[in-house]
């Protein structure tokens, strides 16, 4: 594994005195790119998140170097440390537990106080739970996204995110812990509606779950079987439809009322959707509404 590595990230330049901020899986470990690898082999120290989270991982690589955290709590004090074995030309890695640091995770203000004191960081990208949710989440309307990661965990904070993840159109990444994802899924439901959310949960991971629904579904499809309030989650709430104008609301109703009455929901919207050209979420969302108002 290691002259795997060496042999494909090896001829780059790697300076010394250099803090490498080197992206780690999110859950599977097949995921590590060769070029972190290769680092991991080279520098002389780990900063790192959790040391017990990052142990095994060196066990793994068959690595042996000095671990020392740097976390949360004590990021601003070992950025000193961190600094100091820079200025004696130590290489210095820096991993958070899981994915990509200092998105939702620590790293940004050991990065800055690096930079500050005039010392090269460098990037060894790699998987990032965000990223990832936002590829399989097939938002068509969306250009781009913006990362939100965790709301604030309760009260009257965390119900104006909610409102104003509501009120923004473009594409919203979240991140949640599962002893609070039902209380976001029902603060989506209530505040977002019919506004199409991509739901991943373990991503990576053997039990990996990625499901696209309107907001709407969520408490319900989370009730429908315990073992889906397990694990972390990246929720991704699409972009929302362009208005549409009555007169092309009208006539996309007419076609999927015609489409309902004779195909299952999903093959209805696709046929919609080639048939009007318009966006497949805003056509999916409005075929749910008909189909409930005609069972009603």
């Amino acid at each position: 594994m290691l002259q795997a590595a060496a042999a494909a990230a090896g001829s780059q330049q790697y300076p010394a005195g250099a803090l490498y901020v080197v992206a780690t899986p999110i859950g599977n470990l097949a995921d590590l790119t060769l070029r972190a690898i290769h680092v991991l082999s080279l520098v002389d120290a780990v900063a790192c998140e959790d040391t017990r989270h990052t142990s095994p991982l060196m066990r793994h690589l068959g690595l042996d170097k000095p671990l020392f955290a740097v976390h949360q709590h004590n990021e601003q004090a070992s950025s000193g440390d961190v600094i100091a074995r820079l200025a004696r030309g130590e290489r210095v890695a820096y991993v958070s537990d899981a994915g990509t640091p200092a998105i939702s995770d620590p790293g940004a203000a050991l990065v800055a106080s690096v930079v500050a004191s005039g010392r090269l960081v460098v990037a060894v990208p790699g998987a990032s739970s965000a990223v990832t949710a936002v590829s399989v989440a097939g938002d068509t309307v969306g250009a781009g996204f913006r990362f939100i990661g965790f709301l604030p965990a309760k009260g009257n904070e965390r119900a104006l995110a909610l409102k104003a993840l509501a009120a923004a159109n473009d594409t919203q990444v979240l991140f949640e812990a599962p002893h609070r994802i039902e209380s976001l899924a029902q603060g989506l439901a209530d505040t977002c509606g019919l506004r199409i959310v991509t739901v991943c949960r373990e991503l990576t991971k053997q039990f990996e779950t990625v499901v696209t629904q309107p907001a709407s579904m969520l408490p319900g499809w989370l009730a429908g079987d315990p073992n889906r309030l397990r694990g972390e989650f990246v929720l991704v709430v699409h972009a929302a439809a362009p208005t549409e104008s009555t007169d092309e609301a009208a006539r996309h109703d007419v076609v999927l009322l015609t489409l309902l009455a004779e195909l299952p929901l999903k093959q209805a919207v696709s046929l919609a959707a080639a048939l009007t050209d318009a966006p497949r979420n805003a056509l999916y969302a409005r075929a749910l509404t008909l189909k409930n108002e005609s069972t009603d």
